[in-house]
Formats: C-alpha cells, sequence, structure tokens
C-alpha cells in the first residue's frame, strides 16, 4: 500500500483505543448497524398494515410499499454520506441528525430540523404509548371473548392502560442512556420478531380456514362491503392515511447517522458500510412488512382491522394471543425509551453546561432503606424524565386511535426528515450544480414526496378528528 494513502487513512488520536476524534475505539459492523436499524423499524405499526393494504387493494398496496423502500434506501444513501464533512474517510464526523444538517446547511436550518426532529420523537412517543396500552386492554378482552362468546360487548376503556403504561415508562425512564439499556434493547427486538410471527401465522391459518384468499384488486369498495358502509370522501381520506401508514412503518432516517457513528473506521468509508447496513435493512423489514400486510389483508379482506391482534380479527386460540399482545406491550417499553433517549439526553446536557456547579443537575449516590442498596440519582433526571412521560400519557389518553396517530406521525415527518434534509444536504455538499439533470431529478423527488406528506396528513387529520368527537377521555 502507497504512502499517499497510508496518510488518507484516520490518524488515531492518543493511542491504538481511541478514533480520530479522540472517543473510544468504535467497533460496529455493516451486520451490528443492520440489526439497531431493524429493531428501530420493526415496530408494532407492521400491525396496522393489513388495514393499509385494506385501503389500497392488492396492487396499490404491495406497490405503495415497495415505493416507499426503494425511496427509504435511497435517501438513506444520501443521508449517509453526509456522516462526515469535506473528505468521506478522514473528514470531521458529524454524529448527529442536527450535527450534520448544522455543518452542511447552518442558519435557521439547524433549528427548523432540531423542532421537527424532536416534534417526530414527542409523536413517536404517544403512539407507542396507546399502542402498548391497546396491547394490555386486548389482553383482558381476549379472555373475556373466551369466557363470553365471540359476540358479547366486552368494551373497556383505554385510559386506565394508557395510565398504568405511563407508571411502568416512568421507573425504566431513569435508566441513565442508551449504553445502561442494551439488555432492553435486546428483549424487545426478540419480542418483535415474536409477535409479527404469530400474525403472520394467524393469517396463513384463517386464509386456510377461509378456503381462499379475499380482497379485491382496488381495496374496499366504495358502498357496503365487509369495512361497513363506506362513502367515496371516507374512501379517499382512508387511502391517503394508509400512505401514512406506510411511511412510519419505515422510518428510521431520524437515528441513522447516531447509528452509522457506531462503526469502526472502515476501507473505504464508514458510509459504504452503512449503505450495505441500510439495503440489507430495508430488504429484510419490506419481506417481513409485506408478509405482514398481504397476508392480513388476504385473511380479512376489506374488513382487516387497523391493528392485527388488538383489532380481534382473531379470537382464538386465546392465550397466543396473549402472548403476541404481551409481547408487543414489552417491546413497546424497550421502543419508548430508546426513541425518548435523544429528548432526555438533549435537555440534559444543556442544563448540565448551563449550570455545571448545580446540585440540581449533579448525579449523587444515596443509599436505599432498608436494602442498603446504594443507586446513582440525579433530581434534574427524575423530575424531567418523570414529568415528560406524564405529559405524553395526558396526550395519549386524548387521543386514543391508534391507526389514526400512526399515519399522522408517518405523514408529518416523512417528507422533511427522510426527505428533504438529506437531498439539501446531499446537494450542498457535493456540490451538485443548480439546473443539472441530478439537481432536477432530487427536487422531483422531494416535490413528490412533499404531496404524499400533504395529503396522507390531510386524510390522518380528518380522521382523527372523526375519532376525537366519538371518544370521552374522561371515561373510565
Amino acid at each position: 500500500m502507497s504512502h499517499a494513502m497510508e496518510m488518507s487513512k484516520p490518524q488515531w488520536l492518543g493511542g491504538d483505543d481511541l478514533d480520530d476524534d479522540g472517543r473510544p475505539r468504535r467497533t460496529g459492523t455493516a451486520w451490528t448497524a443492520s440489526a439497531h436499524i431493524i429493531t428501530t423499524v420493526l415496530g408494532s405499526g407492521v400491525l396496522s398494515l393489513a388495514w393499509g393494504v385494506a385501503q389500497l387493494g392488492w396492487v396499490g398496496g404491495p406497490a405503495v410499499m415497495t415505493l416507499f423502500a426503494a425511496v427509504i434506501y435511497y435517501t438513506s444513501a444520501l443521508l449517509a454520506d453526509c456522516y462526515r464533512s469535506g473528505d468521506p474517510v478522514s473528514g470531521p464526523r458529524n454524529r448527529t441528525y442536527m450535527a450534520a444538517v448544522r455543518a452542511t446547511l447552518g442558519g435557521s436550518k439547524v433549528k427548523l430540523c432540531g423542532a421537527i426532529q424532536f416534534a417526530n420523537l414527542f409523536g413517536i412517543g404517544i403512539g407507542i404509548t396507546i399502542a402498548a396500552a391497546a396491547s394490555m386492554l386486548a389482553i383482558k378482552r381476549a379472555g373475556c371473548y373466551h369466557k363470553e362468546g365471540h359476540k358479547s360487548e366486552c368494551h373497556s376503556s383505554i385510559s386506565p392502560y394508557i395510565a398504568i403504561y405511563g407508571i411502568m415508562e416512568i421507573a425504566f425512564s431513569q435508566i441513565p442512556g442508551l449504553d445502561s439499556m442494551w439488555w432492553l434493547s435486546t428483549l424487545a427486538t426478540v419480542m418483535s420478531f415474536t409477535y409479527s410471527s404469530i400474525g403472520i401465522s394467524l393469517g396463513v391459518a384463517q386464509i386456510i380456514a377461509n378456503g381462499g384468499v379475499r380482497g379485491s384488486l382496488t381495496g374496499v369498495a366504495v358502498g357496503i362491503s365487509a369495512a361497513g358502509s363506506v362513502t367515496a370522501m371516507q374512501k379517499l381520506w382512508r387511502s391517503l392515511q394508509a400512505f401514512g401508514n406506510m411511511a412510519f412503518a419505515y422510518g428510521f432516517s431520524i437515528v441513522l447517522l447516531e447509528i452509522q457513528d457506531t462503526l469502526k473506521a472502515a476501507s473505504p468509508s464508514e458510509a459504504k458500510v452503512m449503505k450495505k447496513a441500510s439495503a440489507v435493512s430495508v430488504a429484510a423489514t419490506t419481506i417481513i412488512y409485506l408478509l405482514c400486510g398481504c397476508v392480513g389483508y388476504a385473511a380479512f379482506g376489506d374488513g382487516a382491522p387497523d391493528n392485527l391482534l388488538t383489532g380481534f380479527g382473531f379470537f382464538e386460540p386465546f392465550w397466543l394471543l396473549d402472548i403476541a399482545n404481551a409481547a408487543v406491550a414489552v417491546h413497546l417499553v424497550g421502543t419508548y425509551q430508546v426513541i425518548t433517549q435523544p429528548i432526555f439526553a438533549y435537555v440534559e446536557l444543556r442544563a448540565a453546561a448551563a449550570w455545571p456547579d448545580s446540585a440540581f443537575v449533579a448525579t449523587r449516590e444515596i443509599t436505599l432503606w432498608p436494602t442498603r442498596l446504594r443507586v446513582n440519582v440525579c433530581p434534574l433526571r427524575l423530575t424531567w424524565r418523570t414529568a415528560y412521560v406524564c405529559v405524553t400519557t395526558a396526550v395519549s389518553m386524548l387521543m386514543p386511535f391508534f391507526g389514526s396517530v400512526v399515519g399522522l406521525i408517518g405523514a408529518i415527518s416523512f417528507w422533511p426528515l427522510t426527505v428533504y434534509f438529506p437531498v439539501e444536504m446531499y446537494m450542498a455538499q457535493h456540490r451538485v450544480p443548480r439546473g443539472s439533470t441530478k439537481w432536477l431529478c432530487l427536487q422531483a423527488l422531494s416535490a413528490v414526496c412533499l404531496l404524499v406528506t400533504v395529503v396522507a396528513a390531510a386524510g390522518s387529520i380528518a380522521d382523527v378528528l372523526a375519532e376525537f368527537k366519538k371518544h370521552n377521555p374522561f371515561s373510565w
């Protein structure tokens, strides 16, 4: 290898245990990055895809999922190139999404990116809380249906379960950071594959019991169908909402650079490794999504529920449903913690920088009586994180409409975080000439995705308003 090539590699500072930025040497690989992405993406949103396919039909459903997969992979590849500024091998690292925007675009766009990113994380927290509570409630209802019969009312308010879930999250939110919750993330990953496999298996069994595949090329028909009475306007709004559900199901751009920051320095660059990890992850996730969405639609046709496990397309075996719904609830405990850690860390780091000598910000060791167990306690962490969880819990009680909330969050966050900022940063970093073919193609992609965001958000807002009119948040 030539001397020039050796000089182009990152120079380790402070010995073999440190990377070129002075931090401990990273050890991640393409496979570990793929695992992180799949853990982030493969959430309970997969359970709403059968409903989404039902709105769009056998032609539109799989086509839209495949289209979003292609868009996500392409824009994630653009974003991966923004991990380093300047030289792709030895340039300064951008360890977070906001850091990349600051280094590449600067100005007011940094604050705009931060506001959208944190609002998105807050919204996802609400969606997760609702989904987890719905799964907890479904365990109770499954037992009721088994005991009282499938035609029994078995209705119950979701609010108490949202409160129970919030109390659990207050306790888990005291885990200091991501590096301390590897065991929770590992458990969450196992749970996600558990309930996805159960959902697919139950769908296949239902198809066999039906004696064939249900559904149509264009989805839910206007008029009287298995989905009930559907007007032309309802068909339009629900189809647009299905776009939001599918967009949300692929959302990992918000943590892509944080995952890329775990990769060890590799030849030719971390960006190449990350692109490989993204390709593997998107391909694997798309296969699971297509299986869940298409098998669910084939099993229930136009009557597919907005959540495959909690919507009670299945009643038996009730114990298997209980296992699946318990797996969803456990998985979402971990997911909530992972997606809220960036918000927790941002506030706590800024507080520590502003008041470095404050006892309220400092961490100190105390002894828990009467166990004599010694633990580290930070008053800021205890009060701030508890307050944050209480707020997301309260908002969740006001909006317990799982399908609608998923679509709205996915639609609003899809364009800015998944398309706009990656495209703008790529063009700025690579100095793409204005008016060139590449510039026009990238702008066209951004414009089309903006249109998808607007129409999908409109569909979800209409559905949320309709559901809100029917819900009493104070009914227990």
